[in-house]
């Protein structure tokens, strides 16, 4: 590899000094321009025009002039160069992390306040890297991470994932969303054990079984055994149709505030206090550097970043 890199670079090198040649049309003027002995630089030129096999000047003591074979490839070599130049500054960006993309998994239902914050943080820290978002189940995020499919991904807390590192992202607050005709809709806040006789709608287990398992298991602690009705599909608006239409009463993370549904009011879940905590996954060996600037913000809470209040619908 180390002999493959000098041999590139002595090619390019033998490309600058021709072509600092060709434009002074003299060696010496040449030499001073690239700021090295003249003697080098005639050795280098003669060797490139023995490795092509065709006379790129017509030398003599008055002058030095171009051929038809040396204007031709003047053309072909400041191109040459400007490649490689080009390849090598992208390649410095690519190792920086200033350039490249980021592919990274959120789960299907409501998106983490503090996950849609670092993204925009990172997009005008790092214009020029091409975020790549994608819904995946926690489960599918695991595999897809471990993989190197995802470069990182959003899962809810605790997750099983033994070969990937573990950053704490979020810990929201839990709501209830609750239809307004409903008798607990006047209320400022939900108690669990007053679901005893409602119907508890819940998002699909496999797009976040821990807030899933943390939402079921509070219930028990409360000594309430609500009906279960599990949505359908992934995504807080089927969710808020169902609770819209009447159906229930459903248990969220607050970051589901931002959507709306009509008269449907969000109630903070207090007792038992619950939280809806997320984190990210990622490879420690990830190749990627944008992946380290990605995790360094989400890392850095802003002082003025402000949870959203639940609302009214």
């Amino acid at each position: 590899m180390h002999d493959h890199s000098w041999r590139m670079d002595m090619e390019l090198r033998r490309l600058r000094y021709f072509i600092a040649v060709a434009e002074e049309l003299n060696f010496h003027r040449a030499a001073e321009v690239l700021r090295v002995a003249q003697p080098a630089v005639s050795q280098q030129v003669r060797k490139l025009e023995i490795e092509l096999g065709v006379d790129l000047l017509r030398r003599n003591r008055q002058s030095v002039t171009l051929t038809a074979a040396g204007v031709t490839f003047l053309d072909e070599a400041r191109r040459t160069l400007r490649q490689a130049e080009a390849a090598a500054r992208a390649a410095r960006q690519a190792s920086e992390g200033s350039h490249g993309r980021l592919h990274i998994g959120y789960p299907p239902g409501p998106l983490p306040m503090r996950l849609a914050e670092t993204v925009i943080r990172f997009a005008a820290r790092f214009p020029f890297v091409e975020v790549v978002p994608e819904a995946v189940p926690a489960r599918q995020a695991v595999g897809d991470v471990s993989a190197g499919r995802l470069d990182v991904a959003v899962v809810g807390l605790p997750v099983l994932a033994p070969s990937l590192t573990i950053s704490p992202l979020s810990d929201e607050r839990v709501v209830a969303a609750v239809p307004h005709r409903h008798p607990l809709s006047g209320r400022r806040e939900l108690d669990l054990r007053q679901l005893a006789e409602t119907p508890l709608i819940v998002l699909p287990r496999a797009d976040n079984p821990a807030f899933h398992d943390s939402v079921l298991a509070a219930c028990r602690s409360a000594g309430v055994a609500p009906t279960i009705v599990e949505a359908v599909e992934s995504g807080v608006d089927h969710a808020m149709l169902l609770v819209a239409a009447g159906l229930g009463v459903a248990v969220l993370p607050e970051a589901a505030t931002r959507y709306g549904a009509p008269a449907v009011s969000f109630l903070p879940v207090t007792n038992p206090q619950l939280a809806a905590q997320t984190g990210l996954i990622a490879r420690s060996d990830d190749p990627n550097p944008t992946l380290g600037g990605f995790l360094r913000l989400a890392a850095d809470r802003p002082s003025n970043l402000r949870m959203v209040e639940p609302r009214a619908g």
